[in-house]
C-alpha cells in the first residue's frame, strides 16, 4: 500500500486520515470519528463497547467492520489504529446517535472525491490548500514559504528515493539528523518544544524556521546530487552535512539579531501576537 498521511478536519476537529493509492480511498482513524460525532470524553473506551456490539449483534468479522493502520499517536510516535474506509465508516454511523450524523457523512462523501480531483488536477490540491491557510489566518509571506517548503521537500524526498532510500524509518531518521543539524533538536523534540502533539510541525514554524529548514534540505538535496551516496550511512553523513550548514546560519544570525530563531511559538500563538500587534498601532480595521 502506497500512502499518504492527512490530517482532515470535520467542523474544525481533527480526523487523522491514510489514502492508500493502490485502492484509491481514505482510510479515517475511528476513534477520531467517534470523537468527533459523540463528544465523548473517552472515545477509544466508546468504540470498544461499541466494536464488541456490533460484532454480537450483526456477527461481522472484525476485518469486515475495520481494518488496523499505523497512525501518528498523540505522543508523536506512530500506532496501531482502528480505521475504516468511506463505505465501512457509513454503516458504523449509523450505530451512533448522533446529530452530527447527517453532516459527516456528507463530509466523508467529499473526502475520496476531492483527492481523485487532485490527482486528476494538482493544481486544485494546491487552491485547497491555499483556502485552508487563509481561513486559518496566515500571512501571505508565510504561505508563500510553506508551499516553498513543500516543494524543497519533495526535491529532497525524490532525490532519496534515487539513492535506494526506503519510505518510511529511513526517512525520518534523515529527517531527523537534518533537524537536529540546523536547530538542535530532533523532530520530536522540536515538537516537543513547541507543545505540539499530532500537529504539523511546519505549519506551526515561524518565517524563518521555515527558510532554515528549506536551507537545510535543499543543501541536503545538492550535496547528495554530487556525491551520490549509496549506502544509508552515507546518506546520514550527508544528511548531517545538509543540516549543519544550515546550523551555522542559524547561529549566524542569531549572533547579528541577539534572537534565537526557534521559537517555542504554535502558528495560533503567532497569530494572536500578530495580532495584538496591530491593535496596538491601530491597524486592526484599516
Amino acid at each position: 500500500m502506497t500512502q499518504k498521511q492527512a490530517i482532515q478536519l470535520f467542523e474544525e476537529r481533527k480526523v487523522r486520515t491514510v489514502w492508500d493509492d493502490k485502492a484509491q480511498k481514505w482510510y479515517c482513524s475511528i476513534i477520531d470519528v467517534v470523537a468527533v460525532l459523540t463528544d465523548s470524553p473517552d472515545p477509544k473506551r466508546y468504540w470498544s463497547v461499541l466494536k464488541t456490539r456490533i460484532k454480537k449483534e450483526a456477527g461481522y468479522e472484525g476485518t469486515t467492520i475495520c481494518s488496523t493502520l499505523k497512525m501518528p499517536a498523540a505522543d508523536g510516535k506512530m500506532r496501531m489504529t482502528d480505521v475504516a474506509d468511506t463505505e465501512q465508516l457509513f454503516r458504523l454511523v449509523q450505530s451512533i446517535p448522533s446529530p452530527k450524523a447527517e453532516p459527516f457523512k456528507l463530509w466523508l462523501a467529499s473526502l475520496g472525491r476531492e483527492r481523485l480531483e487532485e490527482i486528476d488536477d494538482p493544481e486544485i490540491g494546491i487552491d485547497r490548500m491555499l483556502e485552508y491557510y487563509h481561513r486559518k489566518g496566515y500571512s501571505e509571506s508565510w504561505i508563500n514559504q510553506r508551499l516553498k517548503s513543500i516543494e524543497v521537500r519533495k526535491e529532497l524526498t525524490d532525490e532519496l528515493e534515487r539513492r535506494g532510500v526506503k519510505k518510511g524509518q529511513e526517512y525520518a531518521t534523515l529527517t531527523d539528523i537534518i533537524t537536529q543539524g540546523w536547530s538542535g533538536m530532533t523532530t520530536r523534540q522540536y515538537k516537543q518544544y513547541k507543545g505540539l502533539k499530532t500537529e504539523s510541525l511546519r505549519d506551526n514554524m515561524t518565517n524563518l524556521e521555515l527558510v532554515l529548514n528549506m536551507l537545510a534540505e535543499a543543501t541536503t538535496t545538492e550535496i547528495s546530487k554530487e556525491k551520490k551516496p549509496r549506502t544509508n550511512a552515507a546518506n546520514r553523513a550527508v544528511a548531517a552535512q545538509g543540516g549543519r550548514i544550515a546550523g551555522n546560519t542559524r547561529r549566524e544570525i542569531e549572533a547579528q539579531t541577539g534572537k534565537k530563531i526557534v521559537s517555542r511559538l504554535t502558528a495560533g500563538q503567532a497569530l494572536s501576537v500578530k495580532k495584538n500587534e496591530r491593535i496596538e498601532s491601530g491597524k486592526e480595521d484599516e
